[in-house]
């Protein structure tokens, strides 16, 4: 019987560890792929938030493309490229799209701001053969009171 610590098995095992290497690296490299893509939706994601926060403050607001998009760039400064889309729209209490100017029959017209923020996400690794740019979309819909 060999001792387990025999030159032998010394070149066994630092040739296991020379193949499982690559894709334990390859392994590691996807995990912060997709976490960066997760950190990056999340951003996106809280950012058509408050752009909708800031919209629903006042009527006014609530058609100020310039401070939604002002709101949404200022909440995530670590991140470029955003594209802010906002919209408002008005609704009777049964769910029937009226003119925000409009009446209802069955009470107050109800308003509604749809902010929309899409950004893109890259991987920070090179795969060859496997291209990854992928859209990072964010929406928040919220009433006015």
């Amino acid at each position: 019987m060999r001792h387990p610590f025999a030159v032998g098995n010394r070149g066994t095992a630092l040739v296991e560890f020379a193949l499982v290497t690559p894709l334990l690296l390859l392994i590691l490299a996807g995990i912060l792929d997709y976490g960066q893509a997760l950190s990056k939706a999340t951003t996106v994601a809280n950012a058509a938030r408050i752009g909708a926060q800031y919209a629903i403050s006042s009527q006014a607001r609530s058609t100020d493309t310039t401070g939604i998009r002002a709101a949404v760039i200022n909440s995530s400064p670590g991140f470029s490229g955003l594209s802010v889309d906002s919209a408002r729209t008005c609704r009777c209490p049964g769910g029937s799209s009226v003119s925000c100017s409009g009446a209802c029959g069955g009470g107050i017209v109800q308003m509604y701001v749809e902010v929309t923020v899409t950004s893109t996400s890259s991987a920070m690794f090179s795969y060859s053969g496997l291209p990854f740019t992928g859209r990072v979309k964010g929406q928040a819909t919220m009433r006015a009171q």
